[in-house]
């Protein structure tokens, strides 16, 4: 009974995590949201896009390397913002550790083409490196592992398969993984904010590139807030810190 229980409880969760549109890769790379087709405004060309992005990039990579030494102990502060070679790749914003530990931040040429202006980009380029700062990706990593480690526990107590129990440390990966995602976004907006206006870019100018992105709503597991309460950690930041 206890077997069926977890098994039961094993499918009503993935059946949750596929209604929720997740991908299935339990550890997702930081990220922004892709922007919406029919929010798309009138913003910088190609050409423009590449100098803007350097621009910014020459303000913003101080300061968040500056934060991000006096907010870490000993950690990797050398910030790599790149633009993704790839051009078929749909548009995105990430942050990744390369094999050295170096953090990257990448930005696709299909997104660069969608923000409408400097402060737009700062805060996207903010946001990422805040991620970094606050060391999301290896909390995602521990919450991963952690979640795996239980509900592969619970399958194996139950009498699982070799192959259950397989399949239940993956999806307490993917549970683990997303139990604190809207929270670290949360988190990086707020950092994100302080980083902008310190790189001399308006966060409350920046912010509006949320009002464009689809917005996810408050969806079981999902990865990011719903976009008017991301609005509202970054306006509350702005006065909370008095910016702009």
């Amino acid at each position: 009974m206890y077997r069926s229980l977890v098994k039961s409880t094993a499918i009503g969760m993935l059946a949750l995590l596929s209604a929720c549109g997740l991908p299935l890769d339990p550890l997702p790379e930081a990220s922004v949201q892709q922007p919406s087709q029919s929010g798309s405004v009138q913003g910088f060309t190609p050409i423009e896009a590449r100098q803007a992005f350097v621009t910014v990039k020459n303000r913003v990579e101080p300061v968040a390397e500056r934060t991000c030494k006096s907010r870490t102990k000993g950690g990797n502060c050398n910030f790599l913002i790149r633009i993704d070679p790839d051009r078929s790749a749909p548009p995105n914003a990430y942050q990744t550790i390369d094999k050295t530990g170096r953090p990257v931040i990448s930005f696709t040429q299909s997104i660069l083409v969608r923000i409408a202006n400097q402060d737009e980009l700062a805060f996207v380029m903010a946001h990422e490196a805040a991620h970094h700062i606050r060391g999301h990706l290896f909390r995602q990593q521990q919450n991963a592992v952690a979640g795996a480690v239980l509900l592969g526990g619970l399958a194996g107590l139950a009498g699982g398969t070799a192959a259950e129990i397989s399949n239940a440390q993956d999806l307490g990966a993917i549970v683990g993984a997303r139990s604190y995602s809207k929270e670290f976004e949360l988190e990086a907006d707020a950092l994100g904010t302080l980083i902008t206006a310190h790189a001399g870019y308006q966060p409350s100018v920046g912010v509006k590139f949320f009002y464009r992105l689809p917005d996810p709503g408050d969806r079981f597991l999902g990865t990011h807030p719903a976009n008017p309460e991301r609005i509202s950690v970054v306006n509350q930041t702005i006065a909370r810190y008095g910016l702009n």
